[in-house]
């Protein structure tokens, strides 16, 4: 990303100044209104549809979304960001469908209360580690996005420097206004964010001529088949230069890494268990992946587009920024880079407070630490903030944005989706069933890992086919191993439930106050009438209100 040159920085200065301003207003307001925990971290229970929509949208919709994807479409065109948005707009419509519902009913505050509930202690210790390494590294990946902003806007400032300043700046207001502040700021910035990369997309495309020119494009950097998301295994591409087994690997974990490893999230649940009844819950998920996909579709086709507009750009990295700069009034150009900024902070508050709320509400209280609500709202504070100072050690190791976003979720998908999934549909599943599938999926990932680098699983190693680039092979190799650990860790759930069930019986799905209810998964999926979403309700108007509320 290069402003050198551009004679309106300081407009786009001015302009990201004030939406920071107001960001830290909207956190000083917020937390004025925090009296406990459950305001906090789920902002009490009150958010209607349009605030769950926008509030998932806009945390969703971060960094590599809008900067990753379009220069990785530059590069491979569709088949370069299946994982984002396209895999991420899968998950929110199967996280709508098949768990939403359920969370909500159940009014957990964090996501690893589930596994509380239904394994156990050392589930519960598993899932809190690993929901805590997803967020370092998620927060890390905006850390390295917001570093380059900062270092655009003035040279002279290294991206370390602008990483730290901007960390300093969203874990102030998080550490203030919680939940609360989130969603109002991510009302707001949405938006700026869908108007922004809209804008964009609108001129670019008139650049190259049209929908049909653009739609008549036959290849971008790395790829003759721009628009298409199968591999191409017949042609020069495969998927992602892979071929064979080794292919169709890469393209399957593509799509699972965050369409699947990003279902057991906290940031995720967190609005939706935010939502004040389940049908606002369900739709309001449903709404974010349709707001998603419609917006999040215009990143990669202006990194399409730019490749035809400008095919010999060095570093692909800022063709987002570039495509803006080039094409946009300046105004609107300040407006889109400030967005851009506040698009990040979406994201990385809403990941602070999604990592701090497990250490407190779940890892802690496992630990002995026995808190009220005052030193809870107290520790989730000081707990954001050693968040925010490990993601910038992240960011500050390894700078690349859409590697380290997408290997956040691979994590979870590995190591914690199964035995979400399993916990909520296989009564059989117990606390034995579910460390083995966490454990056995780390496992196998770390051991196909290095066999993907050096050898390959059903073809080259990801080394020969980088051509010696270990960063790409690395990368490369971490993506396709998640698949065969994914299968691993299926296979170690049921066969060591089904072992154990004499030794440890499952334990059934409770609500906050455990209590149980109604498992029956006809009665769980998300389909719900509208019209509950769309009006407030009172508890007893709506099927599993009267007990859970």
């Amino acid at each position: 990303m290069d402003l050198q040159g551009y004679p309106y920085v300081w407009l786009i200065v001015v302009v990201i100044v004030l939406f920071f301003a107001v960001r830290m207003g909207v956190g000083i307001w917020a937390s004025r209104r925090v009296k406990n925990a459950a305001d906090y971290i789920v902002a009490g229970r009150r958010l209607p549809i349009y605030m769950v929509g926008a509030s998932v949208m806009a945390t969703w919709f971060a960094a590599e979304t809008l900067m990753g994807a379009s220069s990785t479409a530059y590069q491979y065109g569709f088949q370069g960001v299946v994982f984002d948005p396209f895999g991420a707009a899968a998950c929110l419509f199967i996280s709508a469908f098949f768990f939403t519902r359920l969370m909500r009913r159940a009014r957990y505050l964090t996501l690893v209360d589930f596994f509380e509930r239904r394994f156990g202690k050392w589930v519960t210790i598993l899932a809190s580690i690993a929901q805590l390494a997803t967020y370092f590294v998620w927060t890390g990946a905006q850390m390295v996005a917001a570093g380059t902003i900062v270092n655009a806007l003035f040279p002279s400032v290294p991206i370390e420097v602008g990483m730290i300043l901007v960390a300093i700046w969203v874990v102030g207001y998080t550490m203030l206004g919680g939940m609360l502040a989130d969603t109002l700021l991510d009302f707001v910035q949405m938006f700026f964010t869908a108007g922004g990369v809209t804008l964009i997309f609108l001129f670019v495309l008139k650049q190259v001529g049209g929908w049909s020119e653009m739609g008549a494009i036959t290849e971008t950097l790395y790829n003759p088949r721009p628009f298409t998301l199968l591999p191409d295994m017949q042609g020069a591409a495969g998927y992602l230069g892979y071929f064979g087994s080794m292919g169709w690997m890469y393209w399957i974990a593509a799509w699972m890494a965050i369409g699947l490893g990003s279902v057991p999230t906290q940031d995720l649940f967190q609005r939706s268990m935010s939502a004040r009844n389940e049908a606002t819950a369900v739709h309001g998920t449903y709404l974010a992946g349709i707001l998603y996909l419609f917006f999040g579709i215009m990143s990669p086709l202006i990194g399409i587009m730019m490749f035809q507009l400008v095919p010999t750009l060095e570093n692909p990295d800022g063709v987002l920024v570039k495509a803006a700069l080039d094409y946009l009034p300046p105004v609107l150009t300040a407006i889109f880079m400030a967005a851009l900024a506040s698009a990040l902070m979406s994201t990385s508050d809403s990941s602070l407070l999604a990592g701090a709320s497990v250490v407190t509400e779940n890892l802690m209280p496992m630990l002995g630490s026995k808190l009220d609500d005052k030193g809870k709202v107290k520790w989730t504070r000081i707990w954001v903030a050693i968040i925010g100072f490990v993601a910038i050690i992240i960011a500050i190791t390894a700078s690349v944005i859409y590697e380290l976003g997408v290997v956040a979720w691979s994590l979870l998908l590995v190591g914690l989706f199964v035995p979400f999934a399993f916990g909520m549909y296989w009564k059989k599943a117990n606390q034995w069933g579910g460390v083995a599938a966490y454990l056995g999926g780390f496992l196998a990932w770390a051991l196909c890992i290095i066999i993907a680098y050096n050898s390959g699983i059903g073809g080259e190693s990801t080394l020969v086919i980088c051509a010696g680039d270990t960063d790409c092979a690395f990368w490369d190799a971490v993506y396709i191993a998640s698949l065969p650990a994914f299968f691993v860790s299926m296979i170690m759930m049921v066969v060591v439930s089904l072992a154990t069930q004499k030794i440890d019986k499952p334990k059934p799905i409770t609500d906050i106050d455990g209590n149980e209810f109604d498992t029956n998964p006809f009665h769980n999926i998300g389909i719900m009438p509208l019209r509950d979403a769309l009006r407030k309700m009172r508890p007893e108007e709506f099927d599993g209100y009267k007990k859970s509320e």
